[in-house]
């Protein structure tokens, strides 16, 4: 069977494409839509259908798109009430792609739409499920993102649909099915996703915790809300937007892919009221920044941390960028909906600096600097990685700030009084010092390359926690 797994790891996400006779299916697309028809292209293909498994939160899908530029049917399971044009499918619906079939299995519980494909060759072998987020790699979807959008909805009745639709609708077919998932690790739609991004079903009916034969549904709901972090504030936005429609990625790219002079960008900043996102490397970003900007470094999970950092999708964004890294910044923005960058810098900020403009630094130390501080002076000291990082092992003494409930406990940065801040490797650290300096706290500095770099001090077993299987 002809299909590919497209994935993309700063989304941990992946589409599927399908093709057989010169017919094509498109399975949960990005925003940017040009790679799948390109993809199509080289094969003499016409995507005949873009298939999508729910209304995703992550991400938005580029099904809209991919409709207008190539006359394909958008596909949802049961029970989807999109704003568009699209084919809602019954249960055991099957569409025909060539030789191939796709038949609907409606899989409630991570949304009530969602949906598994089960493929079909043309010799009538059943060969995968495209499961979406109902089942993933040592996973399983988290059911506590539907009910921000549907107010009746619950997490334990999601829960217990969810259960329901593993043991009577996915654990009954055939071991040897390969199992494509709509993400793997790093994706915040579960919680303890394997880094394997396919598998077989019958080795995950061995291996994966949700579907252990022997369990009850109430000891599924439990362990499956057991330890369920907040969801990003701006999946419910991206809910809606993929439900309602959105802007074309043509219109945003014609938006956002205007140069502005300085002159213009500070008039832009003032008379907009635009957000300064900054995306170059933190250590760049620490040598030198326009006052007010915040950093988001462009190479990491850049998505993610806009959409943890930045509310509203709507939010007008002013960007200062490497040069020729525009397109991709404006790009990677849409992919979760904040399409309203209204211009960038031109020149960047050498071209800032160069003019004698005012600017802002960070100050940063080294792990060793640290170190002699460290042992010297007790410094206080904030984390802002992740509580299930900061328990496994952290500095005797910090503090745990995780970086995305930064601006709900400002008071626990001190004004008056020196701190420094880590994170794994840097990244989220200089996240957090960019929004800090932005509302007027300079007696911060950051560690540079954060808590991976203090370990390999002679700062010992004895100055900071750590596992005993990594004594």
């Amino acid at each position: 069977m002809h299909i590919e797994q497209i994935y993309t790891g700063c989304l941990a996400h992946a589409a599927y494409y399908l093709e057989s006779k010169g017919e094509a299916a498109i399975f949960d697309p990005l925003r940017e839509v040009q790679p799948y028809i390109a993809r199509a292209a080289k094969d003499n293909a016409k995507i005949k259908y873009v298939f999508e498994t729910h209304f995703h939160a992550d991400f938005v899908s580029g099904h809209l798109d991919l409709k207008k530029k190539t006359g394909a049917q958008i596909v949802f399971g049961p029970t989807a009430k999109p704003g568009y044009e699209a084919i809602v499918a019954k249960d055991n619906q099957i569409f025909k792609v060539g030789d191939y079939q796709v038949k609907v299995i409606h899989t409630p519980g991570h949304t009530m739409e969602s949906t598994t494909y089960l493929l079909i060759d043309e010799n009538q072998k059943e060969h995968g499920i495209i499961t979406g987020d109902t089942l993933f790699i040592g996973d399983v979807g988290r059911p506590d993102l539907a009910q921000h959008v549907v107010s009746e909805l619950t997490e334990e009745k999601l829960a217990g649909y969810l259960f329901d639709s593993l043991r009577n609708r996915i654990m009954p077919l055939s071991d040897d099915l390969i199992v494509y998932p709509n993400h793997g690790a790093g994706s915040a739609c579960g919680k303890m996703m394997s880094k394997e991004t396919t598998d077989t079903l019958g080795h995950q009916k061995k291996v994966n915790y949700a579907l252990r034969p022997d369990m009850t549904k109430e000891e599924f709901i439990k362990e499956l809300l057991t330890g369920l972090t907040k969801p990003p504030g701006y999946f419910p936005q991206n809910v809606l937007l993929n439900i309602k429609g959105y802007d074309s990625l043509d219109t945003v790219m014609d938006r956002a892919k205007t140069p502005l002079s300085i002159k213009a960008f500070e008039a832009a900043a003032n008379e907009t009221g635009a957000l300064l996102l900054d995306t170059r490397e933190a250590a760049d970003f620490a040598k030198g920044f326009i006052p007010n900007s915040i950093n988001i470094a462009l190479d990491g999970s850049f998505a993610q941390w806009v959409g943890e950092m930045i509310p509203d999708v709507k939010q007008e964004i002013l960007l200062i960028t490497y040069p020729d890294r525009q397109e991709e910044t404006i790009t990677r923005l849409s992919r979760v909906g904040y399409d309203y960058a209204i211009g960038y810098l031109n020149g960047g900020f050498d071209a800032w600096k160069k003019s004698g403009k005012e600017f802002e630094t960070v100050h940063r130390i080294t792990a060793k600097h640290f170190e002699t501080t460290y042992s010297a002076e007790k410094p206080l000291v904030i984390d802002v990685r992740k509580k299930s990082e900061f328990d496994s092992e952290h500095v005797i003494g910090a503090i745990n700030v995780p970086l995305n409930e930064i601006n709900q406990h400002l008071s626990q940065f001190p004004k008056n009084t020196p701190f420094m801040l880590y994170c794994a490797g840097g990244y989220r650290s200089m996240i957090a010092a960019s929004i800090l300096k932005q509302r007027g706290w300079e007696n911060l500095v950051d560690i540079v390359g954060g808590f991976d770099e203090i370990k390999k001090t002679s700062v010992s077993k004895s100055d900071y926690v750590c596992p005993t299987s990594l004594l």
